[in-house]
């Protein structure tokens, strides 16, 4: 089979073919990126995918937030454990069908049903961790340490969001404007489409900045650096439908 050219960027979802089976909110998002040279990403992907490229380059994100009123196919949103702070580092895929994607090196997350369930039901690298979020003034601080055994990395990220809206950006909307996410399970891997509105996004002013996520995900030395990209958003509501197509809403 030849590999198709990856879609066009788009901020308007494509609409699923199939009932929506998860609805999230996400919302308080800091987006940091960083430019990689995509041969250092390609052999973390899963089979059937390569690195998505903007500007000559693949990108990795940090990204903490608050995920909140997770609900399953038409029941109500679950109460207290649909809501806690996760932190996410994701890389960028393409697929053979020209489906861009994000791909999750590992989903930090402050609740342990919630990491539990994902890994077995879904096969998501999440991982329980210790996790807060603090306003002072225009700043917003996400801090985060994996629980043991085994090692413990942590992050901290500091970010003053400004007024500055983005709009029309190619490469905020490379990194924002994703439909699905690749995931490998049982030695096939599958994409799990999504939808939800464009993202209502600011620039954001870096403060602070100390991670050990990104190295313990195969990309030692990235972090040791400012982001090339720091975007804050106030969120969004997503739905996801399960592998194998998309539906379009009666």
């Amino acid at each position: 089979m030849t590999a198709r050219e990856p879609a066009p960027v788009s901020t308007v979802a494509p609409d699923l073919l199939r009932a929506p089976v998860i609805s999230q909110h996400w919302g308080g998002l800091a987006f940091a990126h960083w430019r990689v040279e995509p041969e250092r990403v390609a052999p973390l992907l899963p089979p059937g995918t390569r690195p998505d490229v903007h500007d000559g380059s693949t990108w990795v994100g940090l990204i903490p937030f608050e995920l909140s009123r997770s609900a399953f196919g038409p029941l109500p949103p679950v109460p207290w454990l649909g809501t806690f702070l996760e932190t996410n580092v994701r890389l960028y895929s393409v697929d053979d069908l020209g489906r861009r994607g994000v791909v999750f090196r590992t989903l930090e997350a402050a609740k342990l049903l919630p990491v539990v369930t994902a890994n077995a039901a879904l096969g998501l690298p999440y991982r329980w961790a210790s996790m807060s979020r603090r306003r002072v003034g225009g700043t917003v601080e996400y801090a985060s340490r994996r629980h043991g055994p085994g090692p413990r990395p942590s992050t901290r990220l500091a970010v003053r969001p400004t007024d500055e809206e983005v709009v029309g950006d190619p490469l905020a909307e490379f990194l924002t404007a994703r439909w699905g996410m690749h995931v490998a399970r049982g030695g096939t891997t599958r994409y799990w489409p999504n939808t939800h509105g464009a993202w209502p996004l600011r620039r954001a002013e870096l403060m602070d900045l100390a991670d050990e996520l990104v190295a313990d995900s195969g990309l030692p030395g990235v972090t040791d650096r400012a982001p090339d990209s720091l975007l804050w958003s106030d969120g969004v509501d997503t739905v996801f439908a399960p592998p194998g197509g998309r539906w379009e809403a009666p």
